[in-house]
């Protein structure tokens, strides 16, 4: 099916559900490359051509292949003939230390000589990624969370966060006043870091419970590994019992996984920075309280809403495209229902600004100050309604209303009086525990992860810089794997320069998304905790609600099959270094 009604971005390539992309397009196979070499794209590659030619100058690129060179050169490699059990090795008292730097310097040849032209636009920022196949033909009722899903939030906001918990630490907890010399600093944590109270150690975990080396943060300066290692009883991984539990709150070591957090893990690092500058003893359990107790403040007592309020043009971000989501499908005929842990005044001045005042009759049904995820979990909490003025009213909810306002209540209810079952509601939100995870594992209802870091990660994945390391990061670990049957002096030589190599083009690309902590989607190989969690939670995740205009509402989202690891032959590190033949691959090609 095409993707109707699909706006143009970025380049205008579309390519689906990301999942699989890594190699498959980056790196194209022998026969791929040939066919690729001639016909409209002929043009393309010649500009290809020049540009590689200005970074061989530079020394970044080997010298390029005449037409058909690279090809025949891996046809008649070692590589090409088969399984390594079949490779043909140097000759008996060969230089083998030679015979691994060539095999070397053929495959980054080879490598570069297969970089297609345009390679670097194939994600688009604005496209919906699929976890599990979901038709919108089938879902009925849209639900919606408002802080970060109806309403996207300015970088100003953090700012104004972290100044004034950090001056309420100042003001009411009495902390030092050399405090205020710390500003919130934008680009220093991500989403989805872990914190171990004891330990004062802020870090990013992989989904196996590893700490990622060379992202373990005490204060504002990183840990040494061997340190991180040793504070662990010699290793990186991190017990089950002493993670986080199913919403991220575990007896010692607390996940960071709400876009609200950013600012409190800059505030928490900014504090134990001067406390350690400075040698001032502290009780890390007392001193994470109060800075949660301090941002949990700027919440409760209502401060973030009147920042908001008072000036909605400077912190509220895409308005236009929530009018145009929402009007869209109420247009289709679906019904739409919002449910928020933020108070109705807050809710309905944004809304106001952002859709319009009679914004409520997009609405089949709106419920604030859910106390989201308790409200999915707790049968206790009553419906009440509120008036047009935000009063309470005490009367018994028989029925929910189009039009009304609702306040507390739980999901059980909510099922009982509406019937909206199953996969037919689709729910989006921010939060992957507070907003998803019950209702996908407890209530089968469908649901979307809205993840705004998405698209400045996936316009980095786009830049030629990211894809040639990925590319070459990929071949040598390929070519490392199979050459490690080489266990002289000279050669292990060798495969230690090449290990140094690929651990510097992996924090390479890690620095790229952030110098301290990396992309929140991977680790250095693995899918990070906060990964798992996102695919496990949600069937479809994009970087905001704008992202459905660009498909038709009967669209059908496949996630893309990714290689199991048993699967490995059919994968593009194999394939397109010509180190593994897959059977019929010379006729697979056409068919594409």
């Amino acid at each position: 099916m095409a993707a109707v009604g699909f706006k143009a971005a970025g380049s205008g390539l579309w390519k689906g559900n990301g999942a699989g992309l890594q190699l498959a397009a980056a790196v194209f196979c022998q026969s791929c490359s040939s066919a690729a070499s001639s016909g409209p794209g002929e043009g393309r590659r010649a500009g290809w051509g020049q540009q590689r030619a200005q970074h061989q100058s530079a020394g970044q690129f080997p010298p390029p292949a005449v037409p058909g060179r690279a090809r025949r050169a891996a046809e008649s490699s070692p590589a090409a003939a088969g399984p390594l059990s079949s490779q043909p090795s140097p000759a008996e008292g060969a230089d083998t230390k030679s015979y691994l730097w060539a095999r070397y310097h053929e495959m980054k040849k080879l490598v570069y000589d297969l970089l297609p032209p345009g390679v670097c636009n194939l994600l688009n920022p604005a496209a919906i990624y699929a976890n599990n196949e979901i038709s919108l033909r089938d879902v009925e009722i849209y639900g919606f969370d408002y802080d970060y899903t109806l309403a996207q939030y300015s970088n100003l906001l953090h700012s104004m966060i972290f100044n004034t918990a950090r001056d309420i630490l100042i003001e009411q907890y009495k902390y030092p006043e050399g405090l205020k010399k710390y500003d919130y600093l934008p680009g220093f944590a991500i989403r989805g870091l872990h914190y171990d109270v004891q330990k004062s150690l802020l870090m990013k975990i992989d989904a196996f419970h590893y700490v990622q080396l060379g992202t373990a943060y005490r204060g504002l300066k990183p840990v040494p590994d061997e340190e991180v290692i040793e504070l662990y009883g010699g290793t990186q991984h991190i017990p089950l019992y002493q993670m986080s539990d199913f919403y991220g709150k575990g007896p010692s070591i607390k996940q960071f996984m709400d876009i609200f957090s950013l600012p409190e893990m800059t505030l928490l690092s900014s504090v134990i920075d001067y406390f350690i500058n400075h040698g001032i003893e502290f009780d890390q359990v007392h001193l994470y309280k109060d800075i949660s107790d301090a941002i949990k403040d700027v919440h409760v007592k209502g401060m973030m809403y009147k920042w908001i309020e008072k000036d909605m043009e400077k912190y509220i971000l895409h308005g236009d495209e929530t009018y145009a989501v929402l009007n869209r499908l109420v247009n289709l005929n679906k019904k739409l229902f919002l449910i928020t842990n933020s108070p109705f005044s807050f809710v309905d001045k944004g809304m106001k600004h952002m859709v319009g005042k009679n914004w409520r009759d997009l609405f089949d049904m709106v419920i604030v100050q859910a106390d989201k995820p308790t409200f999915f979990t707790d049968r206790r909490k009553p419906f009440r309604k509120l008036d047009d003025k935000g009063s309470l009213q005490w009367d018994k909810i028989n029925k929910l209303e189009k039009g009304k306002i609702y306040k507390q209540g739980n999901l059980f209810d909510f099922l009982r009086l509406t019937g909206w079952r199953g996969s037919k509601v689709l729910y989006f939100g921010d939060h992957l525990y507070s907003d998803l995870a019950d209702l996908m594992l407890r209530h089968g209802w469908r649901t979307g992860a809205i993840v705004p870091e998405l698209e400045p990660e996936i316009r980095i994945i786009n830049t030629e810089q990211y894809m040639h390391s990925l590319t070459w990061q990929q071949a040598l670990t390929g070519l490392l794997e199979r050459m490690q049957m080489y266990q002289d002096a000279e050669s292990k030589q060798v495969l230690l320069e090449w290990m140094q190599e690929r651990q510097e083009i992996r924090s390479l690309t890690k620095n790229l998304f952030n110098p301290q902590f990396g992309s929140i989607f991977r680790t250095f190989h693995n899918p990070t905790y906060f990964s798992r969690r996102l695919i496990r939670f949600s069937d479809i995740y994009m970087a905001s609600i704008s992202c459905l205009l660009n498909y038709d509402v009967n669209f059908t989202f496949f996630p893309r099959r990714t290689p199991l690891q048993h699967e490995a032959p059919l994968w593009m590190d194999q394939l397109c270094t010509g180190c593994m033949k897959t059977p019929f691959l010379e006729e697979m090609v056409h068919i594409r």
